[in-house]
């Protein structure tokens, strides 16, 4: 009997590290045939913090100018861009992946957003386009150093380096540096933002603990 147990035991173990050895030779054949793959269970988290101003363009009907603002985005590194080009990626973005704090006004998106990655010669840019409550649509784009980004942020989303960064205002409305474009009760208004931009990519522990569970 006792032998009995000893070679089920054995079985049972020796499957076990071979079905180990299958699933760990599968990770690598995916990694080899699609290298820019992004790990299924990482969220990257996009914080941008300062004060909007000044006014470039437009009646500010919101009363922006002069107060502070923060965007915080979340999206998963599994995410494959929607449109793509050799230096920019389009990336959908979900419901609720935005949260937008401008003055007194706080909302988190309802419908989904659009996150736009352009690696130019002058800068590496992310443009964030948000729709809000009441009808207003927000543009805001951030001008981060060249080279924050691999090329593999075209392929999936991922983080910059170094983080964080000192953002720069834009000094006109279609020129260089960050701002926030935004549209409500008819009007357009261009605000210029300084501050501070910086990321993170973590482990979703959601998915994590699914994991774990199987």
């Amino acid at each position: 009997m006792l032998s009995r147990r000893v070679r089920t035991s054995a079985l049972t173990l020796a499957t076990l590290v071979a079905l180990g050895s299958t699933i760990w030779a599968q990770s690598i054949e995916v990694a080899t045939i699609n290298p820019g793959a992004a790990p299924t269970t990482h969220t990257l988290t996009i914080t941008l913090k300062g004060t909007l101003g000044p006014v470039l363009s437009g009646p500010d009907p919101l009363g922006l100018n002069g107060k502070s603002g923060k965007i915080t985005v979340m999206a998963s590194e599994a995410l494959s861009p929607t449109k793509h080009t050799a230096t920019s990626a389009t990336y959908t973005l979900p419901a609720g992946a935005i949260t937008v704090t401008a003055g007194s006004n706080h909302f988190t998106t309802t419908s989904p957003s659009k996150m736009i990655v352009s690696l130019l010669s002058t800068a590496d840019t992310l443009t964030l386009v948000v729709a809000g409550p009441d009808g207003l649509m927000a543009t805001d784009t951030t001008f981060l150093k060249v080279g924050s980004w691999t090329a593999a942020v075209l392929k999936h989303p991922t983080t910059f380096k170094p983080t964080p960064q000192k953002l720069k205002s834009a000094t006109t409305a279609g020129g260089p540096g960050c701002k926030l474009k935004y549209t409500i009760f008819g009007a357009a208004t261009v605000l210029g933002f300084h501050g501070t931009g910086s990321n993170s990519a973590t482990v979703d522990p959601l998915l994590a603990d699914d994991d774990l569970d199987q």
